[in-house]
């Protein structure tokens, strides 16, 4: 066998890696962004829900000023934030706020018969669960995606194709913690 089809052959064949390779990680960089824009999209409605929620229970609970504030400074701070860290930092505080706020809804028992409050309710529970589906596929493909990226012979090759890892979207020490809320 003639040595240059050999030589040839042996570029085809790690140029086909590194095709693969690329494409491979192209792909799964595509479905993180996809992923974080599922995010994305249930924090940007959950923070939607949030000033219907509190103009609600300010009616029932006028002199509760400074959850009603914490609420919205935390609304500000994720509607403001732009790294995942700064958004995943942002709902923790929100997350906190609105522990507080259903906290002080459960001493009014007029608001939590209040329809409107009920129904709110409902559509920010179906929303943090949501959230929380988002950024559990989120991860999962963060995590396909760094393995892709530490394994062997890939690692080799990562930093000349422009790729490096990703970060998880992970809870908070706050958010770990049990939120005492009852819904009705």
């Amino acid at each position: 066998m003639n040595p240059l089809y050999i030589v040839i052959g042996l570029i085809v064949l790690v140029g086909l890696y590194f095709l693969s390779l690329y494409n491979g990680l192209v792909s799964l960089k595509t479905r993180i962004e996809e992923a974080w824009s599922q995010i994305d999209i249930q924090l940007k409605r959950r923070a939607d829900l949030i000033p219907n929620l509190v103009e609600t229970v300010k009616g029932y609970a006028k002199h509760e000023k400074t959850v009603f504030s914490e609420v919205t400074k935390a609304r500000s701070a994720l509607m403001g934030a732009q790294s995942l860290p700064q958004k995943a930092q942002a709902s923790d505080m929100l997350t906190s706020a609105l522990g507080k706020l259903f906290a002080v809804a459960e001493a009014y028992p007029q608001l939590k018969a209040n329809e409107n409050f009920v129904q709110l309710q409902k559509e920010l529970s179906d929303t943090e669960d949501k959230v929380a589906y988002s950024r559990q596929f989120y991860n999962t493909i963060v995590n396909e995606y760094n393995i892709k990226i530490r394994t062997f012979p890939n690692t080799l090759f990562n930093e000349m194709l422009g790729f490096s890892e990703k970060e998880f979207f992970a809870a908070s020490e706050e958010e770990k913690k049990a939120i005492k809320v009852k819904f009705d």
